[in-house]
């Protein structure tokens, strides 16, 4: 699989995951829209934006064949965490993980995210979306 393979198989989840939120919330979701974060004040693009309401990341990260934990995929879930903190309160932010179970694992990948990583994430939602089954599942919030 080339990385152009990896980048449209992430696109297409993010186009999912932005039509999910449309259909329970409305239109108005912008796609890898740039907010400033930070001081002074630098533009980050987000995945999915509804202006001043709610921030979202995506991640189409899976287990890895053999049900390891896929660490350098763990980090850039943290990096999305540490953008997502940066922003107001006044945001619902969400960190969207692509469902993901193995067999030899009894939770699922975001399940497995915010339970070793909750201390990172402050106010921000991990949640994980079946595009297949347009299933949606908040996984954990502090």
């Amino acid at each position: 699989m080339s990385d152009s393979d990896n980048f449209q198989k992430g696109a297409d989840f993010q186009r999912s995951v932005q039509e999910y939120f449309i259909r329970e919330y409305g239109a108005g979701f912008e796609l890898e829209k740039k907010i400033g974060i930070g001081t002074p004040k630098k533009d980050h693009k987000f995945d999915i934006v509804l202006e001043n309401k709610i921030a979202i990341e995506c991640k189409r990260y899976t287990w890895t064949k053999t049900g390891n934990v896929p660490s350098a995929k763990i980090g850039f879930i943290n990096e999305a965490a540490f953008y997502l903190s940066f922003l107001p309160d006044t945001y619902e932010k969400y960190i969207v993980i692509l469902c993901s179970y193995h067999v030899n694992r009894d939770e699922s990948l975001a399940e497995y995210y915010y339970r070793t990583n909750q201390h990172l994430l402050g106010k921000t939602k991990v949640a994980e979306y079946d595009p297949e089954n347009r299933t949606f599942k908040i996984v954990g919030q502090n």
